[in-house]
């Protein structure tokens, strides 16, 4: 006879509460069972303590026995340290195709590029900072007298253009 440790539902309707059971595999998840070892109450907070109620010495002699527990109840015996539960693992997932490994190597590479330019300008505002107030006084001045230069230079022949159709289409004004 095959034993198994799984859940056993009860409860109503949209609330629900497990029994953590021990049944022969072939009986119905609500049926029969040879014994039932403890409790799960979904509607708890996780860090509440009577979430999963387990007897653990039960839960320990039926593993002895041979009984395999879902997966379900394995998270619950990992967690109150009676058996370690193995990563589940799917056999119907392969391994990921060439394109989301070069995606995702471009992903790391914007990332750390990214995190460079940040490391790179914190570096600089620091430079800044550590700077004497002259030279970047000298710094604004600069950039100043590079503005003032671009507003008094000729005009190009876009802005001229620019500036004719729109004196063409405002009309004088009346006094």
């Amino acid at each position: 006879m095959a034993i198994s440790l799984r859940l056993s539902r009860g409860g109503s309707k949209k609330r629900p509460y497990y029994r953590i059971v021990v049944a022969d595999a072939r009986s119905p998840r609500d049926g029969k069972f040879i014994e039932k070892i403890g409790t799960y109450n979904p509607l708890l907070a996780k860090d509440d303590a009577k979430r999963v109620v387990l007897d653990g010495e039960r839960a320990k002699y039926w593993l002895g026995v041979g009984a395999q527990p879902t997966d379900r109840v394995a998270r619950f015996l990992d967690a109150a340290g009676l058996k370690e539960r193995a990563a589940r693992s799917n056999p119907n997932k392969g391994k990921p195709g060439e394109k989301a490994v070069e995606r995702a190597e471009e992903r790391a590479e914007k990332v750390k590029a990214a995190e460079e330019a940040a490391a790179e300008a914190k570096a600089a505002e620091a430079a800044a900072a550590a700077a004497p107030a002259e030279d970047t006084q000298a710094e604004a001045e600069a950039v100043i007298a590079a503005e003032v230069e671009a507003a008094t230079e000729e005009p190009t022949a876009e802005a001229e253009q620019v500036a004719e159709a729109t004196a063409e289409e405002t009309p004088p004004a009346e006094a």
